[in-house]
């Protein structure tokens, strides 16, 4: 009975938690003490709902409770006299938890504005790219410490250390809990939408570890990008990023084999690919595209994902203009990554040795020397070209770099592939 109400206690965390930080932040300005509070409630709740049941609007149970937390502590620190006012004069409006006819913790639009506000100050670019991280994943996300180490694969002092220096950091700089306006939103939202890119990524593809694919980052991100979505419903770029996650999360289902093996793109079986979040990635696309503006760069990887999204099969897929999309990207962003997808994409479009001759311009760029997908490219590439021998090497080297057991795996089975072919060169005994 007692492990069924912390059942339900947790879930409701995980729903309320954000808004329950984002409002008590705005009340304190402070958002360490805010979470500091929210998870004051929380034991609360799990003091209390065992014996008494789970209210009937807990999200504003908790936000009654921790506000009660934070005039104790302004009394006994004897300071913040207007910070105290604003709270207490809020709490008086509000119902007391139990009652029948709770009201809302705070009003709907309240709430957007609050948790807008959080999201913009847990990925403000004075931090750190890991404090970012972890701390939009603590705060946001409701995960503990413990999980978010397991997700990322880092020892749990790390990332509480992060957490707390990143806290430090907001407070040393006196970063404001306000939405950045005018010339300033731009550099903010660009700050925003990385790190939660960054969080699915890390769910995809994971860079370390035994796993493929770590799923639950993937949904953690594609719910930040979501609600991101609702409170900026102006801004292009945030749907081009929450399309291209929807639509790269439609092939998780179909990303491994029954071993958890990888599975490649091309190999992948399509009815697998999940089709409500193809059609979900679609509008947002489409919703993006509506906006004013030319196509940033997230909308132009979602226009690329929705290339293959609406291929039946791997041979109906567009790759003239996936490779053209590329080139734009190319020119908007300028990057050696951008450029080695673009050289796959030319590969499949006019052919291997087209590709090839793009990939052999990348080696000596140095954001390239430890990347294993471009030994990896190569060596695909070079296969198709039945240069098996120089395909093995290019696999080998990639096994060497990638961190990713299961990536490794496939890697060192395709350079044993190229080798049992005819005509390539005997492996050296070793």
């Amino acid at each position: 009975m007692v492990q069924d109400a912390h059942r339900r206690v947790d879930a409701v965390w995980r729903i309320e938690s954000a808004r329950l930080v984002a409002g008590l932040a705005r009340i304190t300005r402070d958002l360490g003490l805010a979470e500091e509070l929210a998870q004051d409630a929380l034991v609360a709740a799990l003091e209390q709902w065992p014996g008494e049941g789970v209210p009937g609007n807990p999200g504003a149970w908790l936000m009654a409770v921790a506000k009660r937390r934070a005039i104790d502590q302004f009394r006994r620190r004897g300071r913040h006299e207007r910070t105290l006012a604003e709270v207490a004069r809020e709490l008086a409006t509000r119902p007391e938890p139990g009652e029948v006819e709770l009201a809302s913790a705070v009003d709907r639009d309240e709430i957007g504005d609050d948790l807008l506000t959080l999201i913009f100050t847990a990925c403000h670019p004075v931090l750190s790219m890991e404090g970012r991280v972890a701390l939009t994943l603590r705060v946001l996300g409701g995960l503990t410490t413990g999980e978010i180490a397991r997700a990322f694969l880092v020892p749990e002092p790390t990332v509480a250390q992060r957490i707390v220096r990143a806290k430090r950091t907001l407070a040393a700089r006196r970063v404001g809990f306000a939405v950045p306006t005018g010339a300033e939103l731009p550099e903010r939202l660009a700050s925003v939408l990385e790190v939660i890119y960054l969080i699915f990524n890390e769910g995809y593809t994971a860079t370390a570890g035994a796993d493929w694919m770590r799923p639950e980052l993937c949904r953690e991100a594609l719910r930040l990008g979501r609600v991101l979505a609702e409170l900026t419903p102006a801004e292009p770029e945030v749907h081009g990023l929450v399309a291209l996650m929807e639509l790269q999360a439609s092939r998780i289902g179909a990303r491994t084999d029954p071993a958890g093996e990888p599975v490649r793109l091309l190999d992948q079986h399509r009815g697998r690919w999940n089709q409500l979040l193809i059609r979900r990635g679609l509008a947002a696309l489409e919703r993006a595209e509506r906006l004013p503006g030319p196509a940033g760069p997230y909308q132009l990887q979602a226009a690329i994902a929705a290339c293959h999204a609406r291929a039946g099969t791997p041979e109906e897929t567009d790759w003239v203009r996936i490779a053209a999309l590329y080139r734009v990207l190319a020119h908007l962003t300028p990057s050696p990554v951008v450029e080695l997808n673009r050289a796959v994409a030319v590969a499949m479009a006019f052919g291997p040795q087209a590709g090839l001759e793009l990939v052999e311009r990348l080696p000596a760029e140095p954001a390239l020397r430890d990347y294993h997908l471009l030994p990896s490219v190569r060596g695909d590439l070079l296969a198709r070209l039945h240069r098996f021998g120089e395909a093995r090497q290019e696999f080998e080297r990639a096994a060497g770099l990638t961190r990713n057991t299961r990536e490794r795996e496939l890697l060192l089975a395709r350079a044993r592939a190229c080798a049992a072919q005819p005509g390539a060169p005997a492996q050296p005994q070793t």
